[in-house]
């Protein structure tokens, strides 16, 4: 489940008490070691996601990022490629080694039975960070951004592609089995704008990682798509596609390209709510998406009040049907 290592857990806010704040937290491999693995302690999960942040990239790239309590996330922001080039590749990678520390710590603690899934924010989703300097917000400042100044965008994007490829190398090498792509931002997006935004990124990042050698499946999220996920499926080079809450199942799987594994869709609020009704909704996810192959998940992440005997329910309905 996305979030799955999170703040639902009170293992996880005993650990996170022993941080300074959330970057320090992010780059103690032990520390996030740790919650990585105690969701999969807990709930007996199939795979194991990665503790980090997809702005850990900004981070490393010198935008000066940092958690405000109660405010989110704060970057400096960027409008030019340039801004986002001041920090070479090897700088980068030395800032961001202690995920790759994680990584092997996971991966040494689990058994082959268990996938660990590593994880980048995609480009256009970081980059909205990058220009916005926050989350959050309806970006309106990216969107105007990327009209006037298409091609500076454009040059941002590919600074962030290459960033990112080399990251997600990283964490393949260092033992990840699966990697995830998360274009959070990808709503409310006109077909154009799509297209060379979140698509043409997209493609142009998943070519570089397997230009770089990285042999592991590629699972892409672009949340709040829509329709356009049929696009962002077929022409990404994705693997497996997540697919978000508001996706109609049946449509959208009937549509995919054959064979292709997709993940979701479970409404988090929904499993806050439990009961009968979510169960319910859990066995209709599962025969919606039946014959094709299915890593079930929500279709956001888990809040913090989770009760955490809504997450057992789930996993005993998903287990008595599979």
């Amino acid at each position: 489940m996305m979030r799955q290592a999170g703040r639902h857990l009170p293992e996880y806010r005993e650990v996170r008490a022993k941080a300074r704040d959330f970057l320090d937290f992010c780059y103690s491999p032990s520390l996030a070691a740790e919650a990585t693995l105690q969701p999969v302690r807990r709930y007996g999960m199939d795979g194991a996601i990665l503790f980090a942040d997809i702005l850990l990239i900004l981070d490393a790239m010198g935008r000066n990022v940092r958690f405000l309590e109660g405010e989110g996330p704060r970057v400096d922001p960027a409008t030019k490629a340039s801004e986002l080039a001041q920090v070479p590749i090897e700088k980068i990678l030395a800032r961001l080694a202690p995920v790759g520390e994680t990584v092997e710590r996971v991966r040494a603690s689990l058994d082959d039975s268990t996938t660990l899934i590593g994880f980048a924010g995609s480009p256009w989703t970081v980059g909205v960070y990058a220009i916005e300097g926050r989350g959050g917000t309806d970006k309106a400042d990216s969107r105007k951004f990327g009209y006037s100044h298409p091609e500076e965008l454009d040059g941002m994007l590919e600074q962030l592609v290459e960033a990112s490829a080399h990251y997600l190398l990283m964490q393949a090498n260092a033992g990840a089995d699966a990697l995830m792509l998360f274009e959070s931002w990808a709503e409310g997006l006109p077909e154009d704008a799509f297209e060379r935004w979140v698509i043409g990124p997209t493609a142009r990042l998943v070519q570089r990682v397997r230009a770089l050698g990285v042999k592991q499946p590629i699972i892409g999220f672009p949340r709040g798509a829509g329709g356009l996920v049929l696009d962002y499926a077929e022409r990404t080079g994705v693997n497996a596609v997540g697919l978000d809450t508001a996706i109609p199942l049946k449509r959208i799987a009937a549509s995919l390209p054959k064979g292709m594994p997709v993940q979701g869709n479970l409404d988090p609020m929904r499993l806050i709510a439990g009961g009968p009704a979510m169960e319910a909704r859990v066995r209709e996810i599962i025969t919606a998406l039946k014959g094709r192959p299915h890593i079930f998940n929500l279709g956001h992440g888990v809040t913090p009040e989770t009760p955490i005997p809504h997450v057992e329910s789930v996993l005993r309905t998903i287990r008595s049907m599979t």
